[in-house]
């Protein structure tokens, strides 16, 4: 096993036979000991965040194969928090795609000349670059093809992918009377095609999500959707 490179609230390791181990961490993305999934820096520790993020992005993953969704999943060992994924190369240096159902967080920052905080946005997708310095800019399709990014026809499948994973989930939410109000996706092209292919993670720290009109924190929210 040859260490890749710690981030944000995992670390990475390769693996011989050419699979990688992502080893979940309890730090969670904020400012100020708030979290905020779309932030650029590790905000706090919650102990047990990295094991219920690792048990919910399992159950999910496995959820999205059954629906014949491409993920990067293998296995899990929820004991040691870690995580067997196949190799997939990245979008540039990194992509983030939100799926957006309410005004809230970054996009109510830009916008809030003409939106209401929680306003509904109907499965609103945007992408941005992973570029902590930049704070992570919002980037269009054609840009991203531009600067040779993705294609097109990537951007396209890439926003129907989002939107197929955000249903998913938001109606996973439901079922526990949860409401999602948007959610941060990672995604790479993997095999000998490159199908693009969900990465990363699926968890409570890169959702918003609320329930009768209050915020969920990130290891509550994934302890109600796991409980029978």
């Amino acid at each position: 096993m040859k260490f890749v490179y710690e981030g944000k609230t995992k670390t990475v390791f390769e693996l011989e036979d050419g699979n990688y181990l992502l080893k979940f961490k309890d730090d969670v993305t904020g400012e100020d000991g708030i979290f905020d999934p779309g932030a650029n820096t590790v905000g706090l520790t919650i102990e047990g965040a990295g094991k219920t993020g690792l048990r919910l992005t399992k159950f999910f993953f496995e959820l999205l194969e059954k629906k014949g969704i491409p993920t990067h999943f293998v296995n899990a060992n929820i004991e040691e928090t870690t995580m067997t994924v196949k190799p997939a190369q990245m979008f540039g240096n990194g992509l983030e795609v939100i799926c957006r159902y309410r005004a809230v967080g970054s996009f109510l920052r830009r916008y809030g000349m003409y939106a209401e905080e929680g306003q509904e946005l109907d499965g609103f997708v945007e992408v941005t670059l992973k570029d902590d310095a930049r704070q992570d800019p919002p980037i269009s399709e054609d840009a991203l093809a531009m600067l040779g990014i993705l294609s097109h026809d990537e951007y396209k499948r890439l926003k129907e992918l989002t939107r197929e994973i955000g249903a998913v989930v938001k109606a996973e939410l439901q079922k526990k009377g949860i409401d999602l109000y948007d959610i941060k996706l990672e995604f790479g092209r993997a095999g000998d095609n490159k199908e693009i292919t969900l990465i990363d993670e699926i968890s409570g720290g890169n959702m918003r999500a609320y329930k009768n009109g209050d915020y969920i924190e990130p290891l509550k929210l994934g302890e109600l959707i796991l409980s029978e």
